[in-house]
C-alpha cells in the first residue's frame, strides 16, 4: 500500500511539474468550471485555475508527501494504526490541493477548514496530556484565521460571486477591498504563526515527526504565505503591509533568539521554520510576491529533508530530542549525519546550495531598496541568528562528546528511510538553481557597492563566530540563559498564550461552579424540586398499595360526599 501511495503521487507530481514548465514557457492560466448544481437561474460552481504558480507549489506538495508516506512505512511500523495515519496524511494532502487551486473563497475555506481539523488530529495522534493540549492551541489559534475568510466571504456578497480575481482590477479602490484584504491578512499572519500567534507552532512538534515534516515544509504554515501571496494586489503597497512588515521581522527576531537558547531537537528545527516564515512575511511586505514564493518552494525540500533527520535521530536514541544526549554521531551515523548537514547547510544560505539562491538574492534585492536602517540592520541580524542556531545544532550533534545510554545501537542503515534522505538532499543541492532559471528568466541588474555585496557573508561569518560561541557556553551566552527568560522562552507568548489565557478562565469556572452549582442555587432549585417530588412520590406510592383498609376508607369518603350532594 505504501508503495503503490508513494508512486502515484510521485508520477501525479512530475506530470504537474512538466504542465507547470508549459504553462510558465506560454504564460497561460487555464480556468476549469464545474457545475455542481443548478436550480432556474441559482448555479452552483466549482472553479478551479492552473498557472504556473499553482502546479509548482501542488507538485512540490505532492513530491514531499509521497516521500514522507514512504518515509512512515518504517518510522510508523510499529503503530498499531497506521491505516488511520496514511488516511489522515492523505486528507491533510486533499484539503491543501484544495486550498491552492481555488480562487474561490469559499473553495479556499473548505481547503483552510480540512487543514485546520485534520491537524489537530495528527497533533493528537499519540493520545497524551501534551498532545491534547498541544492540539487545542493549535485548532483554537487556527480558528481566528478561519473567522477572517468567514467574513471576507460575508464581505465578498456585496459582489455578487466569490471569485476575488474576477474583481481585482476594477474594483481597487473600494473601501471593501481594504477591509476584506485586512481580515484575509489577519488569516494569513495566523495560519503562518507570526507573532502574536506563534505560540501553536513549537507546540505542534507533538505529532509524529513524518507529519511534521509535512506540516513544516509544504501544508500547514505554508498555506497562510500562499494566500497572501494570491491575494497579493488586494493590500500591495497600502500602510497594512507597513505594520506587517514590522510583524513579520520581529517573528524572525524572537524565533531566532528562542532558537539560540532551546534544546529540544525538534523544537528548534520548529522555531527555523517560524524564523523562514518571517524571511517569507517580510519580502513579502516589500511588494517581492515572487521572491517570496520562490524562497517558499526552496525552503520546502530542505526543511523536510531536517525533519526526516531528526525522526531517524530520534528513533536512534530511543525516543529522547534533548541535543545534550547527542554526541559524535557523525562516527556512528555518517549518511544521516550528512544529510542532516547539507540541509543546514542550505538553510544558512551556504554558496550554492538551494537556500543560497533565494536567500542571498533576497538579501540583494532588498539592500537595492530604500529602507528605513533599523528594518535594514533588524534583517541583516535575523539572518545571522539562523547561521547562529544551526552552528550550535551541529556543534552539539557532531563535536561534543557522546552523552547517551552506554548500551545503544546507532545505526543509519534502515534503507527505506535512508533512500528518502539521499532523494531529498540531492533536491536540496539543486532544486534552488533549477527553480531560478525558471521562474527568473527575465534579467535583473542588480547593483551593490563591494561592502554591501560582502556583508552578506561577514554577516555569516559573525553568526557563526556567535554560535560556536553559544555552544561552547560563553560567559554571555551563561548570563543570557540564567538571567533573560524573556528572550530564552518565545517572549512568553506560550505562557500567555496557553497558560495565561485558560488558567483564568478555569479559576472563574471553579468559583461559579463553588458559588452557584454548590451554593443557594442547589439548594433552591435542584435539591429542593427533588425534595418534593420525592415527597409527593412517597404519598402516591402508600396509596397505591392494594390494602382493603385504604380502599373502604376511600369508598366511605366517596358515599357520604355523593350523599351529601344528593341531599
Amino acid at each position: 500500500m505504501y508503495m503503490i501511495l508513494f508512486m502515484f503521487m510521485l508520477f501525479m507530481s512530475i506530470c504537474m511539474f512538466i504542465f507547470s514548465l508549459f504553462m510558465i514557457y506560454n504564460n497561460k492560466v487555464i480556468f476549469l468550471e464545474w457545475e455542481l448544481f443548478s436550480f432556474n437561474s441559482f448555479e452552483l460552481i466549482y472553479l478551479i485555475m492552473l498557472d504556473w504558480m499553482s502546479l509548482f507549489f501542488m507538485s512540490f506538495v505532492m513530491m514531499i508527501s509521497s516521500l514522507v508516506i514512504l518515509y512512515s512505512k518504517s518510522y510508523m511500523s510499529s503503530d498499531n494504526y497506521k491505516i488511520r495515519f496514511i488516511l489522515l496524511i492523505l486528507l491533510f494532502v486533499m484539503s491543501m490541493m484544495f486550498m491552492i487551486m481555488s480562487p474561490n473563497l469559499v473553495s479556499i475555506l473548505l481547503g483552510w477548514d480540512g487543514l485546520g481539523l485534520i491537524s489537530f488530529c495528527l497533533v493528537v495522534y499519540y493520545q497524551n496530556n501534551k498532545s491534547y493540549n498541544a492540539g487545542m492551541i493549535t485548532i483554537l489559534s487556527n480558528r481566528v484565521g478561519d473567522i477572517g475568510i468567514l467574513l471576507s466571504i460575508a464581505w465578498m456578497l456585496n459582489f455578487g460571486s466569490w471569485n476575488f480575481l474576477l474583481y481585482l482590477y476594477f474594483m481597487k479602490n473600494n473601501m471593501f477591498y481594504y477591509i476584506i484584504g485586512s481580515l484575509i491578512l489577519l488569516a494569513g499572519v495566523t495560519k503562518s504563526a507570526q507573532i502574536p500567534f506563534s505560540a501553536w507552532l513549537p507546540a505542534a512538534m507533538a505529532a509524529p515527526t513524518p507529519v511534521s515534516s509535512l506540516v513544516h515544509s509544504s501544508t500547514l504554515v505554508t498555506a497562510g504565505v500562499y494566500l497572501l501571496i494570491r491575494f497579493f494586489d488586494f493590500f500591495s503597497y497600502s500602510k497594512m503591509f507597513q505594520w506587517f512588515l514590522l510583524i513579520s521581522l520581529l517573528t524572525m527576531l524572537m524565533s531566532g533568539v528562542s532558537a539560540n537558547f532551546e534544546f529540544d531537537l525538534k523544537k528548534i528545527i520548529a522555531l527555523s521554520t517560524l524564523s523562514q516564515l518571517g524571511l517569507m512575511m517580510s519580502i513579502l511586505s516589500l511588494n517581492f510576491k515572487n521572491l517570496a514564493f520562490f524562497h517558499l518552494l526552496t525552503h520546502a525540500f530542505f526543511k523536510a529533508l531536517l525533519f526526516l533527520c531528526a525522526g531517524v535521530l530520534i528513533h536512534n536514541l530511543s525516543n529522547f530530542q534533548d541535543i545534550r544526549f547527542m554526541g559524535s554521531l557523525s562516527l556512528m551515523m555518517p549518511m544521516t549525519l550528512s544529510c542532516f548537514l547539507i540541509a543546514n547547510l542550505a538553510l544558512c544560505g551556504f554558496p550554492f546550495l538551494s537556500g543560497f539562491y533565494s536567500k542571498d538574492l533576497i538579501l540583494e534585492i532588498m539592500s537595492m531598496n530604500s529602507i528605513n536602517i533599523f528594518i535594514y540592520i533588524l534583517f541583516y541580524f535575523c539572518m545571522g541568528l539562523t547561521v547562529s542556531y544551526t552552528v550550535r545544532l551541529m556543534w552539539y550533534l557532531i563535536f561534543t562528546e557522546k552523552n547517551f545510554l552506554n548500551l545503544s545501537n546507532f545505526n543509519d542503515e534502515d534503507y527505506t528511510m535512508t533512500k528518502n534522505l539521499l532523494f531529498l538532499s540531492l533536491l536540496s543541492v539543486f532544486m534552488g538553481s533549477m527553480l531560478l532559471w525558471l521562474m527568473f528568466n527575465n534579467l535583473n541588474y542588480i547593483y551593490l557597492s563591494f561592502f554591501m555585496k560582502e556583508f552578506i557573508y561577514l554577516n555569516m561569518i559573525l553568526g557563526f563566530m556567535m554560535g560556536v560561541g553559544i555552544a561552547l557556553k560563553f560567559k554571555f551566552s551563561k548570563f543570557m540563559v540564567k538571567k533573560y527568560f524573556f528572550f530564552n522562552y518565545m517572549w512568553f507568548l506560550n505562557l500567555l498564550l496557553t497558560y495565561g489565557l485558560t488558567f483564568n478562565f478555569l479559576k472563574i469556572g471553579k468559583i461559579y461552579m463553588k458559588m452557584m452549582d454548590l451554593g443557594w442555587l442547589e439548594h433552591l432549585l435542584k435539591n429542593n424540586f427533588y425534595q418534593n417530588i420525592f415527597y409527593s412520590m412517597n404519598i402516591l406510592q402508600f396509596l397505591q398499595k392494594n390494602t382493603i383498609k385504604i380502599f373502604l376508607m376511600f369508598f366511605m369518603i366517596w358515599y357520604i360526599m355523593i350523599f351529601m350532594f344528593i341531599m
